[in-house]
Formats: C-alpha cells, sequence, structure tokens
C-alpha cells in the first residue's frame, strides 16, 4: 500500500511538471514576445560630428557648422494605456517620445519635438490613436502615425518593413541588406532612402526664411533626403544601432540653394552598449523561459511518471486465487495400472489341441467374438468345460 501511495505521489507530480512546461511555451513565452506595461523609460543618444544646421535663436536666423548631440527619451503611459478601448485595449501601449537636438560647443537647442502613439505590443508598429500627436513647432498636431518608429516586432524577419519619418509625417520601406554582428548580436541591416523629397512647411516658415537665407526669392521648397540604416536584434526587435544621414536644402525660386541640414548622425557607442545589453537579457530570458526551462521540465515529469508506474506496480497486491508463493504438491498415484505389453506366456507341458482350419475369413473376419474367452482345451484341467447342448437339455 504504502508503494502504491508513492507511486501516485511521483506520477502526479510527473503529470504536473509537463503542465508547467507547456504552460511555459504557451502563455509565459507568448506573454514575454510582447511590449510590457512597466517599460522602464529609455534614452539613446546618436552624434554628428562638423554637421552643417540652421539655427534660430533670439530671432536670429543662421546656418551653423558644431557637432550636434541628438538625445531621445521614450516613456511608457501606464495611465493612457490604461484608458485604451475598443480594439486597443490589451492590445497597445502608449508611448510617450521626446526628442531634444543640441550642439555640442555651446551647450545650446537646436530643436525639439513630442510625441505620443500607440504601439501594437507584438509587431511594435503605430496603431491608429485619436489622442496621437506630434509636436515639433510649439504646438501640437495631429498627425496618423503608422509603420515601425522606435521597434521592430518580435521575430523579425528578413523582408521589407515600413518605417514612419518625422519630417514626411509618412512611411517609407526599408529593405533588408543583411546580417551584421554588433558586440556579439547577430543583427539584421535595414535600409531606407528618402531621396529629395518635398517638405509640406507651412507657408509662415518659408516666409521667415526666405528673406534671410534667399534674398529677392519670392517662392521657394525645402527638399529632404535620408538614407536611414536600422540595425535590429531578430529575437527581441529592439534597435541596436541607428544612422541617419539627413539633408535639407532651401530651393528658392530664385537663388542658390542653401543647406538647412547636413548632418550624419549615429548612436554613439555607449548607447550601442546599452541596446547590446538589454537585447542580450531579453534574449536570455526568453531562452531560459521558453527553451530550457520547458524542456527541462518536460523530460523531468516524463521521468517522475515513469518512476511512479514502476513504484507502484510493486505494491500492487496479487490476483485473487493464485497465491504469489505455492507449495510444490506431491505427486499422486496414477490409480491406472500401467498396461506392460509382452508375449503371452506358453505352459510347454501343457497341449493345446488346434483346429485344423481356420473360419471363413481367417483372424481378421468381420465378426464380434463370443463374451467369454475361456476356451477349454481337452488336456486342460485348470479351464472348466462348457457343458454340451444335450446335457443343458437333460437338466432341463
Amino acid at each position: 500500500m504504502k508503494h502504491r501511495a508513492i507511486g501516485a505521489v511521483l506520477f502526479g507530480g510527473g503529470v504536473l511538471l509537463l503542465a508547467l512546461a507547456a504552460g511555459l511555451v504557451f502563455i509565459v513565452k507568448p506573454a514575454m514576445t510582447k511590449l510590457p506595461y512597466d517599460l522602464k523609460p529609455t534614452t539613446s543618444v546618436a552624434e554628428a560630428k562638423g554637421a552643417t544646421f540652421l539655427q534660430i535663436a533670439d530671432g536670429n536666423i543662421e546656418i551653423n557648422q558644431a557637432d550636434l548631440k541628438s538625445t531621445v527619451l521614450v516613456s511608457p503611459n501606464p495611465k493612457a494605456t490604461s484608458e485604451l478601448t475598443g480594439d486597443l485595449d490589451g492590445k497597445a501601449v502608449v508611448w510617450e517620445v521626446g526628442q531634444t537636438v543640441d550642439r555640442t560647443d555651446r551647450k545650446e537647442l537646436v530643436s525639439a519635438y513630442g510625441a505620443a502613439l500607440a504601439l501594437d505590443r507584438v509587431s511594435g508598429a503605430a496603431l491608429d490613436w485619436e489622442k496621437e500627436y506630434l509636436d515639433d513647432s510649439g504646438t501640437r498636431q495631429d498627425v496618423n502615425f503608422s509603420g515601425q518608429i522606435y521597434k521592430f516586432p518580435f521575430n523579425t524577419e528578413k523582408k521589407t518593413y515600413e518605417i514612419f519619418d518625422r519630417d514626411l509625417r509618412a512611411k517609407r520601406t526599408a529593405e533588408f541588406k543583411g546580417t551584421e554582428d554588433i558586440q556579439g548580436i547577430e543583427a539584421y541591416r535595414f535600409e531606407q532612402v528618402i531621396s529629395e523629397e518635398t517638405l509640406n512647411l507651412p507657408a509662415d516658415r518659408l516666409a521667415l526664411l526666405l528673406p534671410k537665407l534667399a534674398p529677392g526669392a519670392t517662392a521657394g521648397e525645402v527638399k529632404y533626403s535620408n538614407t536611414r540604416t536600422v540595425w535590429v536584434d531578430p529575437v527581441t526587435g529592439s534597435f541596436i544601432n541607428v544612422r541617419e544621414v539627413q539633408r535639407k536644402t532651401l530651393v528658392p525660386n530664385t537663388g542658390a540653394p542653401v543647406d538647412l541640414l547636413n548632418a550624419d548622425f549615429a548612436y554613439n557607442e555607449e548607447t550601442v552598449k546599452g541596446s547590446v545589453a538589454r537585447a542580450k537579457d531579453s534574449r536570455d530570458s526568453l531562452t531560459l523561459l521558453g527553451v530550457f526551462a520547458p524542456a527541462g521540465a518536460a523530460l523531468l515529469g516524463v521521468v517522475l511518471m515513469l518512476v511512479g508506474l514502476l513504484v507502484g506496480r510493486r505494491g500492487a497486491p496479487a490476483v485473487a486465487g493464485e497465491p504469489r508463493h505455492r507449495a510444490e504438491t506431491a505427486p499422486v498415484a496414477d490409480p491406472t495400472p500401467t498396461r506392460v505389453d509382452q508375449e503371452p506366456v506358453h505352459d510347454d507341458t501343457a497341449t493345446v489341441e488346434q483346429p485344423t482350419t481356420e473360419p471363413a475369413g481367417g483372424v481378421l473376419k468381420d465378426e464380434i467374438p463370443p463374451a467369454s474367452t475361456n476356451w477349454k482345451g481337452d488336456d486342460d484341467p485348470s479351464v472348466p468345460a462348457q457343458r454340451s447342448a444335450t446335457d443343458e437339455a437333460e437338466k432341463r
């Protein structure tokens, strides 16, 4: 009975471990491949050496040249996320993003923007949300964010994606260009090329720039080019490195074009190092809970189930009517006498008169012999003689 109880406990433990393995694969791992609600704020810094840029300060409009530093801070907004309804509820998270561009020599602000958007928790793409906005001029503007912006999907594929461009207020394709090793991470490299597209700037901005930068011009437009290269961790979809070679040129209807921006921005070493560390931590967690832990739990569960069955069988009761240990039974004599086939013994002293002729048919004829087989010989006194038919008649 004790063995059966132990076997049942071991078998049950094995079943629980198998259930745990299934839960890790089908519940825990999918939950980990989603943007968390409690994401910690992250900061990324990109630098551009010897950049040419437009700077407006105290009403002065100048084209300057110096090193620039772009700082992007991404922070989750739990309150706004909790207020999401409809298709966004449980599917999206709200992020607030702010960027500043400073010239490093004077510590002066060159430009800034703020934004709020809703991102799909799995794909990382922007979703349509009624409260999204972009503010890069001191006034919040309605904008329809779409495509990838600050993140790629979990399990990124080697294919073309679309990345949203803040200056164009639209998304453009980014093609997969290959893989590169970045501090131990095999990153996917995507490239988006924007060439000489016209920016939709308000008329008052152009009117502010033309008199200073293109005297005599009455109209103009700003052309925008950007070669954006993004290195993505394919497991988590996070950005490992980003480089943007940007150029904005004022093209007046009279006079020579003027560069408003000509800069090559790229993540600095500290940002790349931090991005790699976060990607490796996320990878390790996914591998541990999505591969090793389920495999170990499943293997241990099977072992416990087998051991439980073996232990339980040791304690199983014997089948009724069949004792586990039988005593040897003494042999019983066979009541049937053993017949020994042997030649009949002949008495040489007696002389039996043999018939001179065999009955018709011989010894193999189909005739039932008489009931008595005691035949008397004339010279055998030990066998009673048969009475003759005459004697029987006299008796009667």
